[in-house]
Formats: C-alpha cells, sequence, structure tokens
C-alpha cells in the first residue's frame, strides 16, 4: 500500500462521512477474495473475511451509485454528472469469488467485474507472491540460496520482515527470472499438505468463470501470470501479458473489454505495458493508485482503491480519493508517450 493510501485511511477514522461526501467523484475500488474465516492473516491478506465484506457490502450500497462498468465511457465523459458513482471490481479470479463473495454483492444487488490471471484459471497455478510468502513462514529454518536474488534468504525468527523482502525482490526482476526463484523455493521445502490446508488461494477454472459470467459479472483480464508489468520484462512478454488473457478469456468465456495491472502501483507499470495493453484492444484499464476518475485521465492508467477498510469510515475514505489526483496525473504523464 502506498504511503498515501495509508495517510487516507488513518484520516478516513476520524472525518465523518457527511462533512466530506460533497467531494466525492467517481472511482473505483476493488477487492481480492472472501473467506468464511481466515487462519493466518500473514498468508491470507487478499482475503476478506464474511461478516467484514458484508459490512462493506451494505456501505457501498447505501452511500454510492455503483454501476456496471459499461457505464465507464459515460461517467468519464460527464464526471460532474457522476459524484457517487463507483465501480467495483475484483482481481486475481480467487475461487472464493463465485462461493460466496458473489452471493453477498447479488443480496446487495452490487454489480462488479472479476480481473482474472489467466494462467491461474488454466493451471490452477498459486498466485507467486503467495508462494513466495509461504516459503518464507513455513520452510524449516535456514540459508537458503535462491537464484536471481541478490542475497540469501535467512529463515530464521525475523521471518515477517524476510518475506516482505523476498515479495519486493521478486518484483524487480524479470518474469522468467522471478518464477524460476519461486520454483526454486517451493523445490526446497514440502509444501504439499500447506497448500491443502489454504484452500482460500485456490482459483476459478473456466467452469467458474462462466459461471460468474452467467449470474451477470463482467468478466476482465489481470494478465496472463500474476506479474508486474515493469520496464525488466521484455516489449514481448508485455504483448503477451496483455493479449493472451483476453485471446483465451473470449475464447472460453466471452468479450473481455477491460485489464488491471497485477500489482499495479508506480513501478509496477511501464510506458510500454499500457501501450500493450491498449494495441491489444481493451477500452480501458486500471492500476492501483488511489484517486478519482477523470474526464482527461489516460484510460489505460486508470486509478483504484483498495478494499482494505472494513464498512465503518470507508464512505469518509472514498470521498477523500480526490486528493491523490495530483500524484496520479503525475505518475501518468510520466508514463505518456
Amino acid at each position: 500500500m502506498s504511503r498515501f493510501g495509508q495517510i487516507a485511511r488513518e484520516l478516513g477514522r476520524f472525518i465523518p462521512a457527511d462533512a466530506v461526501r460533497p467531494l466525492g467523484r467517481p472511482a473505483a475500488v476493488f477487492f481480492h477474495g472472501v473467506e468464511p474465516a481466515t487462519r493466518d492473516a500473514r498468508l491470507q491478506h487478499n482475503h476478506h473475511e464474511v461478516a467484514d465484506f458484508r459490512a462493506i457490502a451494505k456501505t457501498l450500497r447505501a452511500d454510492f451509485d455503483v454501476l456496471p462498468l459499461a457505464a465507464l465511457d459515460d461517467v468519464l465523459k460527464a464526471p460532474d454528472r457522476h459524484p457517487r458513482a463507483l465501480f467495483l471490481m475484483s482481481d486475481d479470479g480467487y475461487a472464493n469469488t463465485l462461493s460466496v463473495a458473489a452471493d453477498i454483492l447479488e443480496e446487495a444487488q452490487l454489480p462488479w467485474t472479476l480481473f482474472a490471471s489467466t494462467h491461474h484459471i488454466a493451471t490452477g497455478e498459486r498466485n507467486p507472491v503467495f508462494l513466495a510468502r509461504l516459503f518464507c513462514f513455513a520452510a524449516p529454518g535456514g540459508v537458503y540460496d535462491i537464484p536471481h536474488l541478490p542475497r540469501p534468504i535467512i529463515l530464521g525468527e525475523a521471518r515477517d520482515a524476510m518475506a516482505d523482502r523476498t515479495v519486493w525482490q521478486l518484483r524487480d526482476l524479470d518474469m522468467v527470472r522471478a518464477q524460476q526463484a519461486v520454483d526454486a523455493m517451493l523445490a526446497a521445502f514440502d509444501a504439499a499438505a500447506l497448500l491443502e490446508d489454504f484452500a482460500s488461494e485456490t482459483f476459478l477454472d473456466w467452469d467458474g468463470l462462466r459461471a460468474l459470467k452467467a449470474r451477470g459479472v463482467e468478466i476482465g483480464a489481470h494478465a496472463h501470470r500474476h506479474w508486474p508489468m515493469h520496464d525488466a520484462q521484455a516489449p514481448s512478454t508485455l504483448r503477451e501479458q496483455a493479449a493472451m488473457p483476453k485471446a483465451l478469456i473470449e475464447a472460453h468465456v466471452g468479450p473481455c473489454r477491460y485489464f488491471s495491472y497485477p500489482f499495479g502501483n508506480k513501478g509496477d507499470v511501464s510506458r510500454g505495458a499500457w501501450q500493450a495493453v491498449r494495441d491489444a484492444g481493451y477500452a480501458a484499464a486500471f492500476a492501483t493508485l488511489a484517486g478519482t476518475l477523470d474526464a482527461q485521465a489516460n484510460p489505460f492508467l486508470l486509478p483504484r482503491f483498495e478494499l482494505t477498510a472494513r464498512g465503518d469510515h470507508l464512505t469518509a475514505l472514498i470521498s477523500l480519493l480526490r486528493a491523490g489526483n495530483r500524484r496520479v496525473e503525475n505518475w501518468q504523464r510520466a508514463l505518456a508517450g
């Protein structure tokens, strides 16, 4: 989470929603998965528990005009006319979006979009960040020389810090070397039983995506493999990350018009990435910098806000998102070309 996001979340705790509601502008928000209960927040940080997610859905229903993503063009053309417009999204494609989240959102009558990483849909392979963190927390203590990482991974008492450092090091690598590093971690210890214990990290298959589509959920792409699309990636990799998921989703599910970038913060998206997404034929794409949707924005670098908070304070938080627009605009200009 960015420093701005941390500050906004802290401020939102103390500002009455009614005081900032008039400041609201159209925005996009996203979550990942929803679980009945989580057993280890260090590894399941991508998932809301059901009670918290119900509170979020209730707040969104009461305080915002939650729209299907098909309305995006109209909102971008005249944002002043849609001050409470909100687009709700889910990233990755976890199985619990069908088994849990879809029911809650259907009950609340909230339209939403699922962005799926198609390699993980097709193979069932877990998110590489989850696998790296699983290694850091569960592998036996010791020193591990993992290929392509600048320093050995030392597993002892300070595992939280080591897990964070390892993930950041992986994110800096190109996709091939990053995947080789994660594969080496999995080869270094027996993770089979743990993978069964953390069913929350399993992904939908094509049947699951089709079932969500049949329930009215918009299906978009979250790249093919869940790795950043930054300058370390070869141009051919960026083109594949953009074009392949669109082709697969359209072959297996139906139209795929929208894209969200894995990780999606500053440093995770390059100029070549958004141009590859544009050239692949998407209508719009979303990052994870917090801000509001503006008529002058690059439609392939749109801001979004991650729903990590509970339902309380959420109205104030979303109403304050326009404070991040300068940062988003500067980032967009830096990637222009």
